[in-house]
């Protein structure tokens, strides 16, 4: 929404009471800069640490602030409406018509307990994403005591000195003192066209149109500026709006609503299984009440009430993971998206390689190839120009990277070798205009007060650079650049982008009055050539092995770059991009080709590198990439990545050197910048949707055992007793199995998980090979035991077909031990099923027993359950057991190896076997 505009020179209430008000201006926003400085008791050089510390104490931390109440009540009440509680709910109904009040009074508090459960794992998967939070603590560079700094954005007060660079968050609101920016004020105002913001006197007008102010929650597009800052927290615009707006609801990832599907598919199931067998045991005889009992007893089998908790926990359990493992995700349908993705475009400065730039060689045209540790004092116009065009800091060589953009450290480093003055706050004072560095004209440029007069120094890709020259620097002074000249300079780039190095033009001219505000256009033209510099970015040493393990993964990687096309064939190559076949495409060349071209050009199967692209370019290759059916994530860091970001099915930003701007526009971000930690990533969200389909097939297997003995009954007409009660099913369902379930969704990664190839888009969570094994083999099997079990304990007591086993027959208590054999039967195959469950393809020895310890510490739980209701006289009342002797465990006991083997019999044939539709290639 668009904002109502503030009235200045008032003050305002707290935000937070009861009606939130408009942000209170700092007081003399507008008066005279230097009246500014008084009231707010700052200066030019920022507070001191001291004071900061102390305005911090008083102000408190620059955050918004949390408004609403708790949202646990409409949670909890959702978890007793979803599809499978309603099932429920129907169930404790029918057993109040069929009259057996304890039945519908054990199945209500079930419902309880389950929606208790799933709250708790609901609201600690929500705690878990939302803590990620400090994974990626927001930042800023401000002046204290003159010296710039990063600092914590939640630490500005009022009086700091913030520093603004493209791609940078505006951390609080504040007043420009120096510089020229351009913001992107859609928060605030709605408008997507960026707003240019300069340093000078404050006009009237309204607050959010001054073009001296900028505000938190806004981002800097373009130009680099200082800002004093007027107001923080709550005491903001963005705040304002804040106090104003209302939460944000839950957005269900892809895969949540599958599940939700599921969940009612199973409620059909239930619903029209118990339909048509209620008229099947009237017809066989059965009572109305025994004939409800039935339906509520295949009503409760076919509810798995722990699978959707289970799964939120398991996603935000893969989400916590990647974050330990350096990526943030920020969205919990990402996990599910990066197990499917199927290509990678990705940078390559500090991506692929380190981002640790050092100058490696320079070209003069007056001098030659030098060494820039050793010759660096031969070239010393190159080395003013590597000194001045730049806004990076490197107050002492020794100390290493200083701060800044590493190219320009690298740039910094020539020309401190050749004993010039590196200092920031030097450059600053002799600056009188900055053009920053674009990257469609691949350029920066500034013009600076030296010795000899002003001059513009620049920057950039040698092909912009040499565009705008007009003469080059030989030894006997500027020469004009014909065309043979032009030739020796771009075949020395070629040859120093062929050793991998990152190739850089340096150029100046003499500059005149005119210049300060001149158009960008004219102050780039007419330059002289001063030379070149190669500098090295080394591969990161993690990135071979990871392009590795993603082409064994059936992933293609391509690169989009802005660098010299054979300075990055020549990094693809090294960490193994292409070697089955890679292609170089200038961004002219992409320029010239049609959409059907590119389409043709991608879906060739080759690798490609993208180079000298604009970044406008990247959102045109993923979007012909999403065109060809392929599942994309795509890196960036930049402002102009943000739209690419946004468009790719997982947009992945840098976190260490990425701008503030693509971070909010990204899936994914990389805390650590390494290409290695999206291949881990990605093996990450295959492990996650693995192990939601494992536990789907766990908790399926055991309906078809629930299921049966009241099929049996309904059909024999009552001659063969009930041989398992709703209660039993009850504490199967809630007590025995929900453990073992979470466990499975803790699962490591099945061996060959990035040996096959994606998930297709298509594809569901629930597939006709899991029903197959869920019901047909692990179902199917464990029933039969069961039953088995059931009727040998009947029988041995002398049963016969029709026998009356009610209470006071004289069959009663061996009933009550062969339904307590039933009970204690299909908890000995959960824990096969569980087992067996662990691998889809693999073999459990592969996997390892010891591997899952949070399943051993299910089953545990699980024995003891099992054992309470078995053996305590509360647990034999409540749910209707009998003790079992000890030949009669050991027998029910040999069913969970049973189940285990006969399913992994059943996945040692398959993958013998040539060729099965779960191992399918690309």
């Amino acid at each position: 929404m668009t904002p109502t505009r503030t009235r200045r020179h008032r003050r305002h209430p707290p935000v937070g009471e009861d009606e939130p008000g408009p942000a209170p201006p700092a007081a003399g926003v507008d008066a005279p800069l230097e009246r500014l400085w008084h009231e707010l008791r700052s200066g030019p050089e920022g507070l001191d640490e001291r004071d900061a510390a102390r305005r911090l104490q008083v102000q408190g931390p620059n955050a918004l602030p949390v408004r609403g109440g708790p949202s646990w009540p409409r949670a909890l009440a959702h978890q007793l409406v979803h599809p499978l509680a309603l099932l429920l709910w129907a169930a404790a109904g029918l057993a109040l018509v069929a009259g057996t009040p304890v039945l519908a009074a054990a199945v209500v508090i079930v419902i309880a307990l389950n929606a208790a459960l799933a709250f708790w794992q609901e609201q600690h998967a929500e705690r878990a994403v939302a803590a990620l939070e400090a994974y990626l603590p927001a930042g800023a560079r401000v002046l204290r005591g003159g010296v710039a700094r990063e600092v914590p954005a939640s630490e500005i007060v009022t009086g700091d000195v913030v520093l603004l660079a493209e791609g940078a968050a505006v951390p609080a609101d504040g007043r420009l003192v120096a510089g020229t920016v351009e913001l992107d004020m859609s928060a605030l105002t709605g408008e997507s066209i960026p707003a240019p913001r300069r340093a000078g006197p404050h006009p009237p007008g309204p607050v959010l149109e001054a073009p001296d102010l900028v505000f938190r929650g806004t981002t800097c597009t373009s130009g680099s500026a200082r800002a004093v800052v007027t107001g923080t927290g709550a005491h903001t615009e963005i705040g304002r709006i804040a106090a104003l707006t209302g939460h944000v609801g839950h957005h269900e990832s892809p895969l949540e609503q599958q599940v939700r599907r599921v969940a009612w598919l199973i409620t059909a199931v239930a619903v029209g299984v118990g339909a048509a067998f209620l008229p099947i045991g009237l017809a066989a005889g059965l009572s109305f009440s025994a004939a409800l009992v039935f339906a509520i007893g295949l009503l409760v089998a076919n509810v798995p009430e722990g699978l959707l908790p289970t799964i939120t926990l398991a996603l935000a359990a893969g989400v916590r993971s990647l974050a330990r493992h350096g990526a943030v995700v920020r969205r919990l349908s990402a996990v599910e998206t990066l197990g499917s993705t199927t290509v990678i475009c990705t940078d390559k400065t500090g991506t692929l390689t380190e981002n640790r730039m050092s100058p490696q060689a320079f070209w003069a045209p007056a001098t030659g190839r030098g060494d820039p540790t050793r010759d660096a004092g031969a070239a010393p116009a190159l080395a003013r120009v590597a000194q001045r065009c730049s806004d990076a800091d490197l107050p002492d060589p020794a100390r290493g990277r200083g701060s800044g953009d590493p190219t320009e450290l690298a740039l910094l480093a020539l020309a401190a070798a050749a004993g010039l003055d590196t200092r920031a706050e030097a450059r600053s004072r002799r600056r009188v205009a900055l053009h920053a560095f674009d990257p469609v004209l691949r350029l920066m440029s500034t013009v600076d007060e030296t010795p000899d007069g002003p001059a513009v120094h620049t920057k950039g890709a040698v092909e912009a650079v040499l565009a705008r020259c007009t003469r080059l620097r030989r030894a006997a002074g500027a020469v004009p650049l014909g065309a043979d000249e032009r030739d020796e300079v771009l075949a020395v780039a070629e040859g120093l982008a062929a050793e991998g190095l990152r190739v850089l033009a340096l150029a100046t001219r003499p500059a005149t009055a005119a210049d300060a505000r001149a158009p960008r256009a004219d102050v780039e033209a007419g330059l002289v050539l001063e030379g070149l510099v190669g500098l090295f970015d080394r591969p990161r040493d993690s990135v071979a092995p990871a392009i590795t393990r993603c082409h064994a993964a059936g992933i293609s990687v391509h690169v989009v770059t802005g660098d010299h096309p054979a300075t990055a064939g020549a990094v693809a190559r090294a960490v193994g991009i292409g070697a089955d076949g890679l292609r170089v495409v200038t961004g002219v060349e992409l320029a010239a080709l049609r959409d059907d071209d590119l389409d043709a050009l991608l879906g060739a199967g080759d690798e490609i590198v993208f180079a000298r692209v604009a970044p406008e370019d990247k959102l045109r290759i993923v979007e012909a990439l999403e065109h060809l059916g392929e599942v994309v994530a795509v890196t960036g860091d930049g402002v102009n990545d943000a739209p690419a970001l946004r468009r790719a099915d997982i947009g992945i930003a840098m976190g260490a050197s990425g701008t503030d701007v693509a971070r909010e526009a990204a899936t994914m971000v990389l805390t650590d910048d390494d290409f290695a930690t999206i291949e881990r990533a990605v093996a990450a969200g295959r492990r996650v949707y693995d192990d939601v389909r494992k536990f789907v097939v766990y908790i399926f297997a055991h309906a078809v055992p629930e299921v049966v003995p009241f099929l049996l009954f309904a059909l024999s007409g009552g001659s063969i007793p009930l041989g398992l009660t709703v209660l039993q099913i009850l504490a199967i369902d809630l007590g025995t199995e929900t453990l073992p379930a979470l466990a499975l969704g803790r699962e490591p990664a099945e061996p060959g998980l990035m040996d096959r190839p994606p998930r297709p888009r298509s594809e569901g969570l629930v597939r006709p090979r899991m029903l197959w094994r869920a019901w047909g083999l692990l179902g199917i099997t464990s029933a039969v035991l069961t039953t088995g079990a059931f009727l040998l304990v009947l029988l041995r007591a002398g049963w016969t077909p029709g026998a009356p086993t009610g209470p006071g027959s004289a069959l009663h208590p061996a009933y009550l031990e062969a339904t307590t054999a039933t009970f204690v039967g299909i908890v000995a195959c959960q824990i096969g099923t569980a087992f067996a469950a662990r691998t889809e393809h693999a073999s459990l020895r592969s996997v390892g027993l010891g591997t899952n310890p949070l399943l051993w510490w299910g089953i545990a739980f699980e024995v003891l359950v099992t054992a309470a209701v078995v053996y305590l006289p509360v647990g034999q009342q409540v749910v209707g057991t009998a003790p079992l002797d000890a030949p009669t465990v050991a027998l029910l006991l040999c069913c969970a190896p049973l189940v285990w083997g006969v399913d992994e019999l059943d996945r040692w044939r398959r993958r013998r076997s040539p060729t099965t539709p779960d191992r399918r290639t690309t």
